[in-house]
Protein backbone atom coordinates (compact mmCIF):
# COMPACT_ATOMS: atom_id res chain seq x y z
CA UNK A 1 0.00 0.00 0.00
CA UNK A 2 1.16 3.34 -0.83
CA UNK A 3 0.83 6.42 1.85
CA UNK A 4 -1.85 7.82 -0.23
CA UNK A 5 -3.50 4.78 0.41
CA UNK A 6 -2.89 4.43 3.65
CA UNK A 7 -3.85 8.63 4.51
CA UNK A 8 -6.90 7.34 2.64
CA UNK A 9 -7.65 4.22 4.72
CA UNK A 10 -6.76 6.38 7.89
CA UNK A 11 -9.41 9.08 6.92
CA UNK A 12 -11.83 6.71 6.64
CA UNK A 13 -11.52 4.98 10.24
CA UNK A 14 -11.11 8.52 11.67
CA UNK A 15 -14.53 8.91 9.97
CA UNK A 16 -16.04 6.04 10.95
CA UNK A 17 -14.83 6.35 15.04
CA UNK A 18 -16.26 10.27 14.60
CA UNK A 19 -19.66 8.68 13.47
CA UNK A 20 -19.55 5.96 16.21
CA UNK A 21 -18.91 8.47 18.89
CA UNK A 22 -21.93 10.86 17.23
CA UNK A 23 -24.19 8.08 17.55
CA UNK A 24 -23.32 7.17 21.74
CA UNK A 25 -23.60 10.63 22.23
CA UNK A 26 -27.01 10.92 20.69
CA UNK A 27 -28.32 7.71 22.38
CA UNK A 28 -26.87 8.99 25.44
CA UNK A 29 -29.05 12.41 25.21
CA UNK A 30 -32.30 10.30 24.52
CA UNK A 31 -31.79 8.31 27.24
CA UNK A 32 -31.19 11.40 29.38
CA UNK A 33 -34.29 13.12 28.11
CA UNK A 34 -36.54 10.57 29.09
CA UNK A 35 -36.46 6.61 29.54
CA UNK A 36 -33.83 3.77 30.00
CA UNK A 37 -33.44 3.34 25.79
CA UNK A 38 -32.71 5.20 22.97
CA UNK A 39 -36.59 5.78 22.56
CA UNK A 40 -37.82 9.13 23.49
CA UNK A 41 -41.02 10.15 24.29
CA UNK A 42 -42.77 11.43 21.54
CA UNK A 43 -43.67 14.39 23.47
CA UNK A 44 -42.64 15.77 26.69
CA UNK A 45 -44.17 14.19 29.54
CA UNK A 46 -46.27 16.97 30.87
CA UNK A 47 -48.07 16.18 27.34
CA UNK A 48 -48.66 11.89 27.67
CA UNK A 49 -51.84 11.27 28.72
CA UNK A 50 -52.14 9.71 32.07
CA UNK A 51 -53.45 6.24 31.27
CA UNK A 52 -50.48 6.35 28.68
CA UNK A 53 -47.81 7.64 31.60
CA UNK A 54 -49.55 4.38 33.69
CA UNK A 55 -49.02 2.21 30.96
CA UNK A 56 -44.97 2.88 31.02
CA UNK A 57 -45.29 3.38 34.90
CA UNK A 58 -46.32 -0.10 35.07
CA UNK A 59 -43.85 -1.40 33.60
CA UNK A 60 -41.23 0.16 35.00
CA UNK A 61 -42.58 -0.48 38.66
CA UNK A 62 -42.46 -3.78 37.59
CA UNK A 63 -38.64 -4.24 36.85
CA UNK A 64 -37.93 -2.15 39.92
CA UNK A 65 -40.03 -4.77 41.97
CA UNK A 66 -37.86 -7.48 40.39
CA UNK A 67 -34.48 -6.01 40.84
CA UNK A 68 -35.25 -5.48 44.43
CA UNK A 69 -36.58 -9.41 44.64
CA UNK A 70 -33.35 -10.52 43.07
CA UNK A 71 -31.20 -8.53 46.18
CA UNK A 72 -32.82 -10.46 48.34
CA UNK A 73 -31.76 -14.12 49.47
CA UNK A 74 -34.49 -16.71 48.60
CA UNK A 75 -34.75 -16.73 44.75
CA UNK A 76 -37.14 -19.87 44.28
CA UNK A 77 -39.35 -18.63 41.33
CA UNK A 78 -42.67 -19.27 43.54
CA UNK A 79 -41.12 -17.25 46.20
CA UNK A 80 -40.50 -14.61 43.63
CA UNK A 81 -43.94 -14.50 42.41
CA UNK A 82 -45.69 -14.25 45.45
CA UNK A 83 -43.55 -11.16 46.92
CA UNK A 84 -43.97 -9.70 43.54
CA UNK A 85 -47.89 -9.84 43.80
CA UNK A 86 -47.56 -8.63 47.55
CA UNK A 87 -45.57 -5.39 45.78
CA UNK A 88 -47.21 -4.89 42.69
CA UNK A 89 -50.93 -5.66 43.54
CA UNK A 90 -53.55 -3.06 42.79
CA UNK A 91 -53.86 -3.25 46.78
CA UNK A 92 -50.14 -3.05 47.51
CA UNK A 93 -49.67 -0.21 45.39
CA UNK A 94 -52.96 1.89 46.72
CA UNK A 95 -51.17 1.32 49.98
CA UNK A 96 -47.89 2.28 49.14
CA UNK A 97 -49.33 5.64 47.46
CA UNK A 98 -50.87 6.23 51.07
CA UNK A 99 -47.55 5.70 52.39
CA UNK A 100 -45.67 8.08 50.17
CA UNK A 101 -48.18 10.41 49.66
CA UNK A 102 -46.71 12.85 52.40
CA UNK A 103 -43.79 13.44 50.66
CA UNK A 104 -44.80 14.23 47.21
CA UNK A 105 -44.18 17.90 45.61
CA UNK A 106 -47.15 19.97 44.37
CA UNK A 107 -46.68 18.81 40.93
CA UNK A 108 -45.96 15.33 41.52
CA UNK A 109 -49.08 15.68 43.79
CA UNK A 110 -51.34 16.52 40.59
CA UNK A 111 -49.82 14.02 38.51
CA UNK A 112 -50.95 11.60 41.16
CA UNK A 113 -54.56 13.23 41.01
CA UNK A 114 -54.65 13.52 37.17
CA UNK A 115 -53.98 9.33 37.55
CA UNK A 116 -56.69 8.50 39.79
CA UNK A 117 -59.20 10.44 37.55
CA UNK A 118 -58.24 9.03 34.33
CA UNK A 119 -60.66 6.59 32.88
CA UNK A 120 -58.93 3.79 32.06
CA UNK A 121 -61.47 1.78 30.20
CA UNK A 122 -61.37 -1.39 31.95
CA UNK A 123 -62.97 -2.85 35.02
CA UNK A 124 -60.68 -4.01 37.92
CA UNK A 125 -61.17 -7.61 38.59
CA UNK A 126 -59.06 -8.56 41.89
CA UNK A 127 -59.46 -4.93 43.32
CA UNK A 128 -62.14 -2.88 44.19
CA UNK A 129 -62.30 0.81 42.37
CA UNK A 130 -60.64 2.99 44.69
CA UNK A 131 -58.00 0.96 45.04
CA UNK A 132 -57.74 0.17 40.86
CA UNK A 133 -57.91 4.00 40.68
CA UNK A 134 -54.83 4.59 43.29
CA UNK A 135 -52.67 2.26 41.68
CA UNK A 136 -53.27 3.07 38.52
CA UNK A 137 -52.36 6.77 40.14
CA UNK A 138 -49.15 5.66 41.80
CA UNK A 139 -48.07 4.06 38.02
CA UNK A 140 -49.03 7.60 36.57
CA UNK A 141 -46.32 8.90 38.80
CA UNK A 142 -43.71 6.58 37.68
CA UNK A 143 -44.09 6.71 34.04
CA UNK A 144 -44.08 10.82 34.47
CA UNK A 145 -40.66 10.51 36.34
CA UNK A 146 -39.74 8.13 34.64
CA UNK A 147 -40.65 9.91 31.28
CA UNK A 148 -39.13 13.07 32.31
CA UNK A 149 -35.96 11.71 32.93
CA UNK A 150 -35.93 12.25 36.89
CA UNK A 151 -34.69 8.59 37.49
CA UNK A 152 -33.18 9.34 41.24
CA UNK A 153 -36.38 10.64 41.85
CA UNK A 154 -38.34 7.84 41.31
CA UNK A 155 -36.35 5.64 42.16
CA UNK A 156 -36.21 7.22 45.51
CA UNK A 157 -40.27 7.19 45.90
CA UNK A 158 -40.08 3.42 44.49
CA UNK A 159 -37.65 2.40 47.07
CA UNK A 160 -39.80 4.66 50.28
CA UNK A 161 -42.61 2.90 48.45
CA UNK A 162 -41.30 -0.90 48.81
CA UNK A 163 -40.24 -0.46 52.31
CA UNK A 164 -43.59 1.00 53.00
CA UNK A 165 -45.09 -1.86 51.74
CA UNK A 166 -42.62 -4.55 53.25
CA UNK A 167 -43.33 -3.03 56.80
CA UNK A 168 -46.54 -3.19 56.71
CA UNK A 169 -46.46 -6.44 55.48
CA UNK A 170 -44.32 -7.65 58.36
CA UNK A 171 -46.83 -5.69 61.04
CA UNK A 172 -49.43 -7.89 63.35
CA UNK A 173 -51.64 -5.81 62.14
CA UNK A 174 -52.38 -6.66 58.04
Amino acid sequence: MNDEQLEKLSESVEHAEQREEQQTDEQSLSVEQGGWFPYPPSRPARLIPPIALAYIGDAVYEVAVRQYLLSKANMRPNHLHRSATGLVSAKAQSRILTGIEAELTEEERDIVRQGRNAKSGSIPKNADVLEYRHATALECLIGYLYSSGRHDRMIELIRRGIEHAEQHSQSPTK
